[in-house]
This record gives structure tokens, sequence and C-alpha cells, in this order.
């Protein structure tokens, strides 16, 4: 656990101290949030800050490759950190060209196909779907395409959550947290080998967005941008690809953590990567059919999300920050704990945990009105 506390205290602290230069880098360059009709902020903010969090991102990858722990990684002819990195850099950059000039939609998702296949095609892919109780092993070429799309699915998911200050990082911050704690029980407890790439992934994941917080959670001096949003987007799914889908739900059985069974352990590989995305997915999700119904683009902005809805029933921008967290933790590290345990005490806890979090979400509001005007987002 050292080596990966290390590695995720370093990924923070670069992270903290690359953002106030890319801030002012940002400003010098004029690579601003300006107010729009739909946005929550209401001054002008600098973007960018996929920039520190990529600076980050590598030093967090150079330190592991030189723990102990963590160098088998890169060690025995693994190509899964060179593609991630390039990937990584790849769509840190399109996002930067967006946050600076602005990108039309076509030319995004061009850019966003081209990161995940440059990603694929050096070994992050999917290697099989389970059909039932068989398993299905699709041809390379079909396991590349179907990577590309999951990985540009989750891109946009993030990207479209991100909206208010420190949400996105936020729910990033807790999906890596809630994969990191299931890769790690299999990785040191269970010994799978191929557990250990996403482990430590999502343990530099976790320490990008701790480091960026403090600079984004609202008032936000700092928005991430395209270039932070995407690039967290491709870097979770990475790791959810990296744990999941290579290698079957026979092999994550948690045989060794006692009596306590895996439930439905073949579907897994299919549930975790969903759950720890579920509320970006979800928002996602509802703008598409949202804007299609309408005759518009799935791609047209509006002001109908998630945290919109949130600010609209009374919550403050931090109290509906909050209430995000909660649904995605509740949703991802629930499934974390059914995929691990079972029993009266695990499912009593999750009830209690929903009842919570549903009272905070519509009760709150009537209680506790804002008293304070709602101003930035991130």
């Amino acid at each position: 656990m050292r080596n990966y506390l290390l590695t995720l205290l370093v990924a923070a602290a670069v992270t903290y101290l690359l953002t106030a230069p890319v801030r002012r880098f940002a400003v010098r360059h004029h690579a601003m949030a300006e107010v729009r009709d739909r946005d929550v902020h209401d001054v002008p903010t600098p973007r960018l800050g996929g920039l520190a969090m990529f600076g980050g991102f590598a030093a967090g990858m150079l330190v592991a490759s030189k723990l102990p722990l963590l160098r088998t990684v890169f060690e025995n002819g693994s190509r899964e950190w060179l593609a991630l990195l390039s990937g990584a850099f790849l769509i840190c950059l399109l996002g930067a060209a967006d946050d600076r000039w602005g990108l039309d939609a076509v030319t995004k998702l061009a850019g966003q196909v081209l990161a995940a296949g440059v990603m694929a095609l050096q070994g992050v892919q999917l290697l099989w779907l389970p059909l039932g109780t068989l398993t299905y092993v699709p041809p390379e070429s079909l396991g590349v395409l179907l990577t590309v799309l999951v990985v540009v699915v989750a891109i946009n998911a993030v990207n479209f959550v991100d909206g208010l200050d420190g949400l996105a990082a936020g729910i990033t911050m807790i999906s890596a947290g809630s994969l990191f704690v299931f890769s790690y029980i299999l990785w040191v407890v269970e010994q799978v080998d191929r557990a250990a790439t996403p482990t430590m992934i999502t343990a530099i994941v976790v320490g990008c967005c701790a480091g960026f917080l403090p600079h984004n959670f609202h008032p936000a001096r700092l928005f991430m941008g395209d270039s932070g949003s995407m690039l967290i987007g491709l870097v979770l799914s990475a790791s959810a690809l990296t744990l999941t889908t290579q290698f079957s739900g026979t092999e994550i059985s948690r045989g060794g953590l006692g009596s306590e069974a895996s439930l439905l352990p073949t579907l897994l590989p299919l549930v975790l990567p969903i759950s720890i995305l579920i509320v970006p997915m979800a928002d996602l999700l509802l703008a598409v059919v949202r804007r299609t119904r309408a005759g518009r683009s799935p791609f047209a902005p509006d002001k109908q999300h998630l945290h919109h809805r949130l600010l609209e029933i009374g919550h403050s921008q931090r109290r509906a920050v909050f209430i995000m967290w909660l649904w995605a933790g509740l949703v991802a590290f629930g499934t974390v704990v059914v995929s691990l345990y079972t029993g009266p005490l695990m499912w009593t806890s999750l009830v209690a945990a929903t009842v919570i979090t549903i009272s905070l979400t519509f009760l709150l509001p009537i209680v506790h009105k804002p008293h304070l005007p709602l101003t930035e987002d991130a």
C-alpha cells in the first residue's frame, strides 16, 4: 500500500503545483471560458487545467516505474503503460486546442477516435465479452473497434458532466477510488497479476483529481476544460478495460476472501466499468435522448443536465456537487461491495446509504434553502 500511496501523493502534489503556472499560461494566451447563457459561472475563467493533470499523471507514472512493487507493470515486455501514456497525451493535446481555439464536434470526435485507437492498437483493448455462461473472444479488429467505442463514450460522458466547480474531478476521483479498492484486492490479496496495471493507474488518477480539486472547487480559479475532462475520461475507461475485460469472471472470483462469496462474478466485467461512470453515463444518455427528441444534434448544448436540475430544485452549487458525488459513490462503491461480500449487513448498509442519498437529494432543498446567488461552474 505504501507504494500506491507514494504514487498517489506525487501525482497530487505535481498536479497541485502545476495548476498555478497553468492558470497564468491560460490567462496569457486567452484560453478562457467566457460566460454563456447555459453556464452557471458569471465571470470569464481560465481553462487548460488538463495540462496540470497530465503533468501529475506523467509524474505518477515515472515514480511508479521506479518502485519495487509497481516496476513489474513496466517490465516483461508490457506496453500497456506506453499505450496509456500516448493516448493520454493525444487526448490532452486535443482538449488543449479546443480550450484555446474551440473545435467543432466532428473534429473533436475524430481526435477522440484517434487517441482511443492509438491506445487500443498498442494493447489496451477489450479482449472478451461474457455471453451468459459462455465467453466470446472477438477478432482483434472487432476488439479494437469495441474498445474505441467504449473509450469515446466514456470521454464524452465525463465531458458532459463537467458543468459545476469540482463536479467532474470529484466524480472521477470517487470512481477511480472504487476501482482501486477492487483491483487492489485482486492484485495484492488474490495475486491476479493483470490487476497490477489498473491498480497503479487508478491510484494516479485519484492523486491527479485530488491535487486539482483545491483549485477547482467552488469558486473555481481554474477549469479543467476539455483538456482535463477528456483526459480523465480516457484514463478511467482504460483502467476499467485493463482490469475487467482482459480476463474471465472465473479468474476474479474471490475464493481467497473466506466465506464471503462474490455475486455473479461473470457479470463484473460489464457491470463494474458501467457502475464507476454511472452518473456521467446517465447524464450523457439523457442528453442524447432529450436533444434527439427535440430534433437537435446530440452535441448541441443546453441547460438541462442533471446538475442543472439539482440547482433548479433549490440546491446551492456546492450542495449540488456534493449530492452528485454521493450518487457516484453509492453506485460505484456499492457495486464493489456487492461483488466482494454478501449477507444481511452488506444489504442493510446499502439500503441505508441509498435512503440517506435520496433524502439529501430531495429533502435538503426544502429544509435548507440556499441564501447566496449561484455563480461559477467548471
